[in-house]
């Protein structure tokens, strides 16, 4: 991740702070979020928060070891953010990847397949 000066630091916690104030909407916007875990930046203790978005009752577990949004290595930047997309469990390392993964997330569920092929060979 890269470093970030104190007046942009201080402007990204209160947009999170903003944003955690807010109610959040599910990736389909059909339905207020039940739980929500803080950005990793946030300083906060992270939270795992489960959205599914399409009433899949057990979702194909994700088997990748990083955040396919960022790279960086699940669970050294706190607890991490999963969520349910199409059926596929996405784990992120924090709340804001997100955002990102829904931009395409046909790329990143390409990353999670990927990684889940490796581990049945």
């Amino acid at each position: 991740m890269k470093k970030m000066n104190p007046r942009t630091l201080l402007l990204a916690a209160a947009v999170t702070a903003l944003a955690l104030a807010t109610p959040r909407l599910l990736a389909d916007n059909t339905a207020p979020a039940k739980d929500t875990a803080p950005s990793c930046c946030s300083m906060g203790a992270a939270t795992t928060a489960l959205a599914d978005t399409n009433g899949v009752a057990k979702p194909i577990p994700d088997l990748l070891k990083t955040c396919p949004v960022s790279g960086d290595k699940l669970g050294e930047m706190g607890e991490n953010y999963t969520f349910i997309y199409k059926g596929q469990e996405v784990k992120f390392c924090c709340a804001s990847c997100k955002k990102d993964f829904l931009k395409d997330p046909d790329k990143y569920l390409a990353l999670i397949r990927a990684a889940d092929k490796k581990t049945k060979n």
